[in-house]
């Protein structure tokens, strides 16, 4: 927890309030394996961390939204009635209080002092946090009682509806539910979860940031999407039994779809990718970590080759990973053309480790890699239970 932040946002809204807040965290989450399976309706195995978005709230008077980001040093304000989706930071907040309006929840105005450490574009969904922050935040104080998983999909809907990204629910979820010390192994077509013991012993999730983010991240995302649904779609007309990917075999997607085609590859990826988590679970579960490393690996050949969604940036760095004796396993993660790669690294090797590929990918592309050493944390939460004068 970063007690600096939350003093900042504190001392930041008693400025421009001239109250005291209420303060709310959402963590930032990394995801071990499962990449682009949350919305294919398979299982994911993410975790919160400790990087996280603090916001400070408290009721006004009037039906005012009054928001400030601290890390932008910008102030946006407008009617609870008249929210539209907006450009930039505001429309996460804006998007979850239009997802209470259409749930016919009444909620009053408020303000709302924003900052964190999430490093925005990193893959480690900031949005997300930001979204459950503010659903989380505007339940305790107007005494919504809304259940943890009702708050989950509201966040999620806020990112389809306002920012306009269909992700699937694992961000959310992730970033409402973690557990420290624990990954969540998720159903995202049931949402059934269960929490495994992440036992890493004297190795550590180290995020390797590329520090690049390129254009086709959001329209690629959305395109994803849509060839994994033709291609499902294709296969149900064949095959009616399938409901979802994890009725899919390869047999079947080699037998509809057109053989190399995008959405023969995307399919083929996501039917693998789906067998890998469950493999997965099973190799954590007797603390083989060197196969679930090899995992990992395969997983970012996936997503490269098949899916499509990886950049050089991100094939340098994993390549540079193989190199290494003392990485388990790594790939990239998030959404892709850019972000972090993930890796699991020994304790006592990291910063040696770190600084080789540094130097390696500083060479090739001229951009300083940035590394954040993780820690899984709990999930979205109060910080300060007191009252507003």
């Amino acid at each position: 927890m970063r007690k600096d932040l939350i003093k900042k946002i504190e001392k930041k809204y008693s400025e421009l309030f001239k109250t005291k807040p209420l303060i709310f965290r959402s963590p930032g989450r990394i995801n071990l394996i499962g990449e682009h399976i949350d919305y294919n309706n398979g299982f994911v195995l993410p975790a919160a961390i400790e990087m996280a978005i603090y916001i400070a709230v408290g009721k006004r008077e009037d039906l005012d939204i009054h928001l400030y980001s601290e890390d932008y040093q910008e102030g946006f304000q407008m009617l609870i009635d008249l929210i539209s989706p907006q450009k930039g930071w505001p429309t996460y907040v804006l998007g979850v209080v239009d997802q209470l309006k259409k749930a016919g929840i009444q909620i009053g105005g408020f303000n709302m002092v924003i900052i964190g450490d999430v490093p925005i574009g990193a893959g480690l969904s900031s949005s997300a946090a930001l979204e459950c922050a503010s659903v989380f935040a505007l339940n305790t104080l107007f005494d919504l009682r809304i259940d943890p998983i009702v708050m989950v999909k509201m966040a999620q809907k806020a990112e389809h509806e306002y920012a306009g990204v269909q992700c699937g629910i694992m961000d959310q979820f992730a970033s409402m539910m973690g557990k420290e010390g624990y990954v969540i192994k998720l159903d995202c077509d049931s949402l059934e979860y269960k929490y495994f013991p992440l036992k890493l012993n004297n190795f550590q999730v180290v995020l390797m940031d590329t520090q690049v983010k390129h254009s086709l991240a959001s329209s690629e995302y959305n395109i994803r999407r849509l060839e994994c649904g033709e291609g499902l779609s294709k296969i149900k007309n064949y095959f009616p039994a399938v409901q979802t990917f994890r009725d899919v075999t390869i047999e079947m997607i080699e037998t509809v779809l057109l053989y190399g085609s995008k959405v023969y590859k995307r399919c083929k990826y996501v039917i693998e990718e789906i067998a890998r988590v469950e493999d997965a679970c099973e190799l954590l579960s007797n603390n083989k970590m060197w196969a679930f490393g090899a995992d990992l690996y395969l997983t970012h050949e996936g997503l490269s080759t098949l899916y499509e969604v990886s950049c050089p940036e991100l094939d340098f760095i994993v390549k540079e990973c193989k190199k290494e004796d003392s990485i388990l396993g790594a790939r990239m993660m998030g959404g892709g053309f850019g972000g972090c790669v993930i890796a699991i690294i020994e304790s006592n090797k990291i910063e040696k480790i770190t600084q080789t590929i540094g130097q390696a990918y500083f060479e090739v592309f001229g951009i300083e890699m940035k590394v954040y050493i993780t820690k899984i944390k709990n999930g979205t939460s109060g910080i300060i239970e007191n009252k507003q004068n």
